[in-house]
């Protein structure tokens, strides 16, 4: 098998999410608001409990009645603002408008980071004429999060679920992608973190292989392997 194509997942895969303390001692700080420190702690413990931040892998807490609303939450910007916001206000903070602050501070490029060695692993491919495209269920544009890291150059196509209305197991949300970078899909790789939403890509005939949705520092060469699989 010659890989000609390598789809990637976006959280867990080539990007990492700020840690719950950091994303609400932000949010706080832009409104001009303090809390002890043990009181910021405790509400970051509870915003992670109830899987409040979007892309942080966290099983979440879901409010009464919003499972439909869970399970097509990728499908449109609004239910993934919605979803998330939903879960967020199970979590008493000093001010209600913290919610909707929480859901905009994780769209920006300062919320995330890239894996150690995800610029080496996307050159390489890029070296190596190997086409690169992005595959995430998603409420919003992360194209700016790759700019501002360094890694859009290597990027040729980004396949965002809420841009299509289909999220991932959908094989056609693959099928997407495969065709904006003009590779068949048996000579592709899908590489993410979730075995049910990225498994899907082998309905299509892709290959697939799975990394560990860890922190930064606990991550520095999951993705490498990636390269000898393409060889």
């Amino acid at each position: 098998m010659t890989i000609k194509g390598v789809l990637f997942d976006f959280s867990g895969t080539l990007f990492r999410a700020e840690p719950t303390t950091s994303w609400l001692r932000a949010v706080l700080e832009d409104a001009d608001l303090t809390l002890p420190e043990r009181e910021l702690t405790e509400a970051a413990g509870a915003l992670e409990t109830v899987g409040a931040m979007p892309g942080s892998g966290a099983a979440p807490r879901l409010p009464e009645g919003s499972e439909e609303l869970w399970r097509r939450r990728d499908e449109s910007a609004e239910r993934h603002r919605a979803m998330f916001t939903a879960i967020s206000r199970q979590v008493r903070l000093p001010d209600p408008r913290l919610h909707d602050a929480l859901y905009d501070r994780h769209m920006l490029p300062a919320a995330w980071g890239p894996y150690p060695d995800a610029a080496e692993v996307l050159g390489t491919l890029r070296e190596r004429g190997v086409a690169v495209g992005v595959v995430s269920n998603i409420g919003w544009d992360l194209r700016p999060v790759f700019r501002e890291h360094g890694l859009d150059p290597y990027v040729g196509a980004y396949v965002l679920s809420y841009e299509h209305g289909i999220q991932k197991p959908d094989a056609r949300l693959f099928a997407t992608a495969c065709d904006a970078l003009g590779v068949a899909p048996e000579d592709t790789l899908m590489v993410g973190d979730d075995r049910r939403a990225d498994g899907g890509a082998a309905a299509l005939g892709c290959a697939v292989h799975f990394v560990d949705h860890l922190p930064t520092a606990q991550r520095p060469d999951g993705l490498r392997p990636v390269l000898d699989l393409v060889g």
